[in-house]
C-alpha cells in the first residue's frame, strides 16, 4: 500500500473508544454521599471548574482531587474516584481493534478533555488506552488549552513533530472537529463504526 498522506491520527476518548453514561457516576456519587444527584451534578460539574481543569487548572492530580472533594462536599480517595471512572466507561472492541490496526500504519495519539486526576487514573480506568497509545495517551489539562481550541490541536501536533495538515482528529462532537479543521488538521465525528472504518479507507489509512 502507498504511504499515506495522514501521517498522526488523534482520537477522543468518551463516545468513541468507550461508551460512556455519566448517569452512572451520578447514582455511585449519590450512594456514597447520600447527596441527591442532581446536587452533585450542579456543584461539581455545573459551575466553571471542570472546564478549566480541562485547560490545565489545577495542574496536578492531588489538586483536582482535592478540588473535587471540596465540590463534593465529601472526602474522596484517588482509588475511589478511578473506580467510579471505571464502572461509568465500556470499551468498545470493534473500534479498540480498527485503532490497533492503524496504528500499524501510522502515529497514533489520544486526546480527551480531562483534567490531571484522569490522566494518572487512565490505568484503572482505561487499560486499553495505555496499551494502544502508551505515553501518546493524553488528556487536554497537559496542553493548558481545551478542546475546541485550535491551540490544543497546534500544540499535540507540535509535539509530535507534525505539520496539521499530516494529521487527522476523530471526535464524536462536531464542535471539536472544526475545532481539529481550524487549526489545518483533517477530521472526522464519530457517529458508528462503519462510518470511521469508510473515513479510514478513503484516506488510504486502511
Amino acid at each position: 500500500m502507498p504511504e499515506p498522506d495522514i501521517k498522526f491520527v488523534i482520537f477522543d476518548m468518551d463516545e468513541v473508544l468507550y461508551d460512556y453514561d455519566h448517569r452512572i457516576r451520578l447514582r455511585l456519587l449519590e450512594e456514597l454521599t447520600g447527596r441527591p444527584a442532581e446536587d452533585i451534578d450542579a456543584a461539581v460539574w455545573g459551575g466553571p471548574h471542570e472546564n478549566k481543569a480541562e485547560a490545565g487548572d489545577p495542574d496536578t492530580a492531588e489538586a483536582y482531587l482535592s478540588q473535587y472533594a471540596e465540590l463534593l462536599g465529601f472526602p474522596i480517595d484517588f482509588e475511589t474516584w478511578a473506580d467510579i471512572r471505571r464502572q461509568m466507561m465500556r470499551a468498545r472492541p470493534d473500534v479498540l481493534d480498527l485503532v490497533r490496526r492503524l496504528k500499524s500504519r501510522v502515529d497514533v495519539a489520544l486526546l480527551t478533555n480531562n483534567g490531571m486526576m484522569l490522566k494518572a487514573a487512565l490505568p484503572v480506568c482505561a487499560p486499553d488506552v495505555v496499551e494502544i497509545f502508551g505515553d501518546k495517551a493524553h488528556v487536554s489539562a497537559e496542553f493548558g488549552a481545551r478542546k475546541p481550541d485550535v491551540l490544543v490541536y497546534q500544540r499535540i501536533c507540535g509535539k509530535y513533530g507534525y505539520a496539521p495538515q499530516e494529521c487527522a482528529f476523530i471526535d464524536d462532537r462536531e464542535g471539536n472537529v472544526t475545532g481539529a479543521l481550524n487549526a489545518g488538521m483533517d477530521g472526522h465525528v464519530y457517529t458508528d463504526l462503519p462510518g470511521f472504518r469508510s473515513f479510514l479507507e478513503d484516506r488510504g489509512l486502511i
